[in-house]
């Protein structure tokens, strides 16, 4: 009877965050509410509140599992793959794919939640910090692995890497930016266009990247073919 308690909470809450994550890329972390939540799944909000406990403790945990559907639609697809600027390559596809398609009504939910909470001091904003910084750090893990494999034309070090990781970064979070402000797929294809040129110029394997980007079907959320 226990362990089936503990099954039904445990359903209750993978419930409440499949609807917070979606929420908060729309309204933001600060537009949950404990009590609409409740009401939208039927749920009593004591029921909801013995869960989460408070609304930071609801926001903190909306953070994570949004982080755990990030890693499974952008990082595991391409995970296996070996190192290389062709690996960086198709993280890059993932992520614009993610993005594109709405994974998350709001588009990117760690761009959104990352401009509303960037100059607020507490436990939430340094969740979203760390999970930022985890996701800069792993870009450039896999620029470097691509470097220590012999994947740069020229001689690169990790200053290089780094500056590298920022412009690809930049390009798909503007593609992010403008795709959900104005409503267009172009913005992803810009920036698909810009990212295959940056690493195309370094690589010292061009055969081993497409001379120009897929045109992406995000009606179907992957590249079309």
């Amino acid at each position: 009877m226990a362990d089936g308690r503990v099954e039904r909470g445990n359903q209750t809450r993978r419930a409440v965050l499949a609807r917070t994550v979606d929420i908060a890329s729309v309204d933001g972390l600060e537009g949950l509410s404990l009590g609409k939540i409740a009401t939208d799944l039927g749920l009593s909000k004591s029921g909801v509140f013995a869960l989460f406990g408070s609304k930071e403790d609801l926001q903190i945990a909306t953070v994570r599992a949004a982080r755990a559907v990030f890693v499974e639609r952008v990082v595991q697809p391409v995970q296996d793959e070996p190192a290389g600027l062709a690996k960086v390559w198709r993280l890059c596809e993932s992520w614009l794919g993610y993005s594109g398609r709405r994974v998350f009504p709001g588009g990117c939910f760690f761009y959104s939640v990352s401009a509303e909470f960037d100059s607020r001091p507490g436990p939430v904003h340094d969740e979203i910090a760390r999970i930022r910084g985890d996701w800069a750090r792993y870009i450039e893990r896999l620029l470097d692995e691509a470097r220590l494999a012999g994947g740069f034309r020229e001689a690169a070090d990790p200053a290089d890497v780094r500056q590298l990781a920022f412009e690809v970064m930049a390009m798909m979070e503007l593609a992010n930016a403008h795709s959900v402000l104005h409503g267009e797929a172009m913005d992803y294809e810009r920036a698909a266009r810009g990212i295959l040129t940056r690493l195309r110029a370094a690589t010292a394997a061009p055969e081993e990247l497409p001379e120009r980007p897929p045109a992406f079907d995000f009606t179907a959320g992957r590249p079309s073919a």
